[in-house]
């Protein structure tokens, strides 16, 4: 049966396409240049360089219409810049379409590495650098392309199209040896592996050269790297719904995220792209609540001038005329399933006048359509009782011992917090954090001697206050900055914490301590940061400073009253954790053994990713109760899937333990699979495989502490809930009053009780 006359395996949902699409007037010629283009290439017209099989007729480029996409994607592009945008587009495409011709239905890996090995070579930074001559359509259009391309641009605009055309190109790999292996990957790795071999971020990267280049200091923060990432999921995740059918049903194709959620919530393939356009729906609403809420703090402690935020601004409309053209191009190209796109009576079609660019304005008259699900996310009641989490069977196929060094990191580590002033009173505040009970209820010298076994005394200690450091300050923030809804003194608090982390750690910081976090964290570095190089002090601070620089985020959910966005959500925890804090600890303890390559490559930061995540989400359903019924929180993963998926709180933990399986089994395939490539790619001599492993082996320990952790101290627990929230004096001669603190104890358990 052919394609036209197969009945589409699911009716397209509802989109939601906040802006509307505008047409560029160069169309017409954009459609004759890039034509003429692809056949000086060879991606037109009869096979060359060797090509068994023509992979483009002209009929089938002429339905394809990139020219159209173009047109659409960039409405205010000269003509001359609209041709160079296309035929990138077209190479683009052309590209993937080659690779599957060529390499994936053969399941030819080799061949296909080795012809992923040439394409850099025709992307010089330096364009003084000359390129071997090309075999096929691909190197040379790329070559062309790149020629024309980057003479306009900064080098650091450069560097990072690159690294986007590499992914791009590299990746494709991952989906051949998915085909291979007939594994679907978890929505996690999918979200992560997508924005690389989709093409999104490269796709942004274009928009820049288009409309405006993004100021440089800016272009690693978190808002910008929020809107290349929300853009880049809902451009692909669009293209995923429109594209399932000829990928799935025709190609064979297992990257496509309807399929990846078809088959983790083992749903029926509509719910499953319902589900995905939820997703696509929430990444734009992520997109217009970062606009709304962190943009405007980003000017401010950048201190971009008026022309840069202009360019800022541009950008970002560059990016939202993307996403309306991209919607326009999928519901009109002959590549893609949009046969039940566009139902009738689910939208009012208005036609406009000639002159606007837009043919007619499109008004949905759905709620998904006009994007009201976005109410769901700032509808949480803050503690509301929810009661004790239920906890599931975890999928732990690791094991660790406890180190005979505990007791000894125990009575170090508290000595080291009370020295620190994190058993007292807080000067001008008058209220605790900690006093010694919560100390030992959290016991982390015990998380410490599970997920570091193998420490030695000395190595424990530092692990252990380290530990007592993060939660201690994760304690801190909220306490003073929570819950006086004070973002600007959560921004002055972060931002005086690298004074404490010097470069030079025997030079004693110009600031002085003004609280426990800061005299703490000024102790810790200069024990820490000492025997490191000077990379090594780069990175550990990074991962510190991500850290503290996340509680921001999270106060800033906590002010607007948004549950976060599921993608936002996963990528942030790993930073709220601390995760990169405690693997640092374990990667420097490797010293110089393992270039640092391997841990820039897919495969190290999949099980860094994994672990992270599976780790993550163990803390949230333990502290399910505290978190929402007691702290009012709403940063936390079971209510995130709570919210997404309309289900209530125990269907919730079973789907975030489902996601924990899935990460973890990721995990084992990592370790199993592409591990020895790495060490085969790198040629690591015994030495190194030596610390490569004993990393692997840490990490392992590290996942299977932490629930066991959590599962033996109290700090979760219902009954030490209670108690910590009843009213306690703490100070003075008051001992008169023991026996009304006790009623009051008293009443507000059974207040609780009955609720």
């Amino acid at each position: 049966m052919s394609a036209a006359r197969r009945k589409p395996p699911f009716e397209l949902p509802d989109f939601y396409v906040p802006w509307p699409a505008r047409l560029n007037p160069h169309l017409e010629a954009a459609r004759a240049h890039t034509k003429a283009w692809s056949y000086e290439m060879g991606i037109l017209g009869p096979p060359r360089d060797g090509t068994q099989k023509e992979v483009w007729s002209e009929r089938r480029f002429d339905g394809m219409d990139y020219a159209l996409l173009c047109a659409y994607t960039h409405p205010e592009a000269p003509s001359a810049e609209l041709d160079l945008i296309t035929d990138w587009y077209v190479w683009v495409f052309y590209f993937d379409d080659h690779f599957l011709e060529v390499f994936k239905y053969s399941r030819d890996i080799a061949g296909g590495q080795a012809y992923l090995d040439r394409l850099p070579l025709f992307m010089p930074l330096d364009l003084s650098s000359t390129p071997p001559e090309p075999t096929n359509p691909v190197e040379r259009g790329l070559w062309d392309l790149w020629k024309r391309t980057v003479p306009s641009m900064s080098m650091e605009w450069r560097r990072r199209f690159f690294e986007n055309t590499q992914h791009l190109l590299d990746e494709s790999m991952w989906e051949i040896e998915n085909i291979s292996e007939a594994r679907v990957s978890n929505p996690v790795e999918y979200i992560e592996m997508r924005r690389k071999v989709g093409g999104a971020p490269w796709s942004s990267d274009l928009v820049e050269h288009a409309v405006a280049e993004i100021p440089a200091r800016v272009v690693h923060s978190r808002p910008m790297r929020v809107f290349k990432d929300t853009f880049s999921d809902a451009v692909h995740l669009r293209n995923d719904l429109f594209s399932y059918e000829r990928e799935i049903l025709e190609e064979g194709e297992l990257s496509n995220g309807v399929l990846v959620v078809e088959k983790f919530l083992e749903c029926d393939t509509q719910r499953a792209a319902d589900l995905v356009n939820d997703l696509l729906t929430s990444r734009l609403h992520q997109f217009e609540t970062t606009a709304a809420t962190e943009l405007p703090w980003l000017f401010a402690e950048y201190g971009l001038n008026p022309a840069e935020q202009a360019q800022v601004m541009l950008y970002l409309r560059g990016l939202q005329d993307w996403q309306s053209g991209g919607h326009e191009w999928h519901m009109r190209s002959n590549r893609y399933m949009n046969q039940t796109a566009g139902r009738e009576g689910r939208e009012l079609t208005i036609p406009l006048p000639n002159g606007l660019g837009m043919s007619a304005l499109r008004l949905p008259l759905t709620s998904g359509g006009l994007g009201l699900t976005r109410i769901k996310s700032f509808s949480h009641v803050p503690r509301q009782h929810v009661g004790p989490v239920k906890l599931p069977k975890f999928y732990m196929p690791y094991s660790t011992y406890l180190s005979p060094h505990l007791e000894r990191a125990r009575r170090n580590s508290k000595d080291w917090a009370r020295r620190m002033g994190m058993l007292d009173v807080l000067p001008g505040v008058g209220v605790y954090i900690w006093d010694d009970h919560k100390f030992d209820v959290a016991d982390v010298a015990l998380c410490g001697a599970l997920i570091h076994p193998d420490a030695t005394p000395e190595q424990l200690d530092l692990t252990a206050c380290w530990l007592v450091w993060g939660t201690y300050a994760d304690d801190y923030f909220p306490a003073l900055y929570g819950y006086t809804r004070d973002m600007p003194g959560a921004k002055v608090f972060n931002a005086r914490l690298t004074q404490f982390m010097p470069d030079d750690v025997e030079t004693a910081s110009a600031a002085v301590p003004t609280n426990p976090v800061e005299v703490g964290l000024a102790d810790l570095w200069k024990r820490t940061a000492g025997p490191l190089s000077a990379y090594g002090r780069k990175l550990f601070r990074k991962a510190i400073q991500d850290m503290t620089e996340s509680w921001l985020w999270e106060l800033n959910n906590q002010l607007i009253n948004r549950v976060p966005d599921p993608v936002d959500y996963v990528e942030m925890r790993r930073k709220t954790f601390g995760s990169d804090l405690t693997m640092s600890l374990s990667r420097l303890s490797k010293g110089d053994a393992i270039p640092e390559e391997v841990f820039k490559t897919r495969t190290l930061r999949g099980l860094e990713n994994s672990a992270a995540d599976y780790a993550c989400l163990v803390n949230d359903i333990f502290s399910y109760q505290k978190e929402i019924e007691f702290e009012g929180e709403l940063n936390n993963g079971v209510l995130v899937v709570q919210k997404f998926l309309d289900v209530d709180k125990d269907s919730a933990v079973l789907v975030v333990n489902h996601l924990m399986t899935a990460r973890m089994k990721q995990f084992e395939h990592l370790v199993e699979k592409e591990l020895p490539v790495i060490i085969r790619s790198f040629d690591l001599d015994a030495k190194a495989q030596e610390k490569l492993h004993q990393y692997v082996v840490q990490l392992q320990q590290w996942m299977a502490g932490i629930p066991m952790w959590h599962a033996a101290v109290d700090r979760y627990k219902e009954a030490e809930l209670l108690d910590a929230a009843t009213p306690k004096l703490k100070t003075g001669n008051l001992a008169g009053l023991g026996m009304a603190a006790t009623r009051v104890a008293e009443l507000f358990k059974r207040e609780r009780s009955d609720s």
